[in-house]
């Protein structure tokens, strides 16, 4: 199959007239008439080509949509089926897709938190000639929801806050590597459970543009979008009565403002040191490690007098937490699920083999604690959540009931009970509805308290 290379994308391959044409479904009495089908792709999916790309996204047929939540979108969005995967195709224009297709590429070689673009289609048209939109299409991200669907009858204040905290981390760290989003909104993020938190990733790069860094104009502009753009968004919550009657929209929307700093500062600034206090470097670095961050380098600069240093670390891409969990367990999991690992297999460490060193501890814990778990869940319930998930909430759950009975409670008695009293009535973050009108909503594990 022809590769094409995204930034090439004056010169698209047309696997039409390659004589790879789509089997279309027609629409309507008559064959279909495909037009000059144009595919561009990094490396093509062969299934693309069978969607029924002669027909105006709204018009597509269930056989060929899995029915996901949707968040809020100015463009017409639908999930579609390709192979075993899923896909988001969005219609917008020519420019607009390329544009966009081309950023998240970017953003993704940076390892920016967001989507997988996987093709531009331009050159549609319908049964009977006419143009269509043309269509961007990404890999749907497993086990995301958009902020909609968090919640089953109201959105609670709590959650809310995560979603923001989340909301924050994602634009701190979009910023960091260059990019001015220019639309920030929960509308345009998607959020995946991460422990007790939530990870948040960019799912709409229309707008957006990098640049070697981005000036504090432009951050603040991009921050006031947010904070006008959740204000909106949780007015509208409101309107349909979908979130808790206590929360102010718009003093809950300074809350990105606030976490947004917080962290940037963190993260940036520079810190001046007696001579006397090098300690202090090593706390510093760690703080950075607590909050996910790596520092790729430390910049000393000693004052004229020689009584004080000026500390600048350089800090790299989130994701402290997740290298050491893949490098020691091989175990790819969202940043706090993987602090929250790292804390048991430290903990099983000390308890259970004091001697060992710390690749064996990880991997005799893999299979005495993460496997059991996972191989414990019922077949049925194991697309509720996803096993890093599943693990967190089951190492949870035993803390809890540990706790209430005051003695420790076996693992495999922790597993029964969270399956029976938690997991089961979880709705499944991973499962394709075959229904498109069934209810979006996913439920919270139930309050413990």
């Amino acid at each position: 199959m022809a590769r094409h290379d995204a930034f090439w994308l004056d010169e698209p391959t047309d696997y039409a007239q390659h004589g790879k044409l789509p089997r279309h479904i027609p629409a309507g009495p008559g064959p279909a008439v495909p037009g000059p089908l144009s595919i561009t792709a990094a490396t093509l999916d062969p299934g693309l080509l069978d969607l029924p790309w002669h027909v105006a996204l709204e018009d597509w047929l269930a056989r060929n949509l899995a029915a996901l939540p949707r968040g809020l979108s100015r463009h017409t969005v639908r999930f579609a089926r390709l192979g075993s995967a899923v896909i988001a195709v969005k219609e917008t224009t020519g420019h607009a897709a390329r544009h966009e297709y081309h950023m998240l590429r970017k953003l993704r070689r940076l390892d920016a938190p967001c989507v997988e673009p996987l093709a531009v289609v331009t050159g549609r048209t319908d049964a009977g000639g006419s143009p269509l939109a043309p269509a961007l299409v990404t890999r749907h991200l497993k086990y995301s929801l958009p902020y909609r669907a968090l919640f089953s009858q109201k959105l609670r204040r709590d959650t809310l806050t995560r979603l923001i905290d989340a909301q924050a981390l994602l634009l701190v760290r979009l910023h960091l590597v260059g990019f001015y989003w220019g639309d920030v909104s929960l509308s345009n993020t998607l959020f995946r459970r991460d422990a007790e938190a939530f990870a948040a990733y960019l799912v709409d790069a229309e707008t957006g543009e990098l640049y070697p860094e981005l000036s504090t104009g432009q951050r603040e502009y991009d921050l006031e979008i947010g904070r006008v753009n959740i204000a909106g968004e949780l007015m509208d919550l409101v309107e349909a009565g979908l979130i808790e009657d206590t929360v102010d929209p718009v003093a809950t929307s300074e809350q990105i403002v606030d976490a947004y700093r917080g962290l940037w500062a963190e993260l940036t600034r520079t810190d001046k040191l007696d001579a006397g206090e090098r300690w202090r470097i090593d706390e510093r670095i760690r703080r950075l490690n607590g909050l996910g961050f790596d520092v790729e380098e430390i910049s000393l600069l000693a004052t004229p007098d020689g009584t004080q240093l000026v500390l600048q670390p350089k800090v790299v891409d989130a994701g402290h937490h997740q290298r050491r969990l893949l490098r020691l367990a091989g175990l790819d999991v969202e940043e706090r699920q993987a602090r929250r690992l790292l804390n048991d297999i430290d903990a099983f460490r000390a308890r259970r083999y004091p001697e060992a060193d710390e690749d064996l501890a990880a991997a005799l814990w893999v299979e005495e604690t993460f496997r059991r778990i996972t191989q414990a869940i019922p077949q049925e319930l194991r697309g509720k959540l996803e096993p890093a998930q599943i693990v967190h909430e089951v190492l949870e759950h035993r803390w809890y009931i540990s706790e209430r009975r005051g003695a420790n409670v076996p693992l495999a008695e922790t597993v029964e009970s969270y399956v029976e009293g938690v997991l089961r009535h979880r709705r499944d973050e991973a499962a394709i509805v075959l229904d498109p009108a069934a209810p979006a909503g996913v439920t919270d594990p139930p309050d413990r308290g």
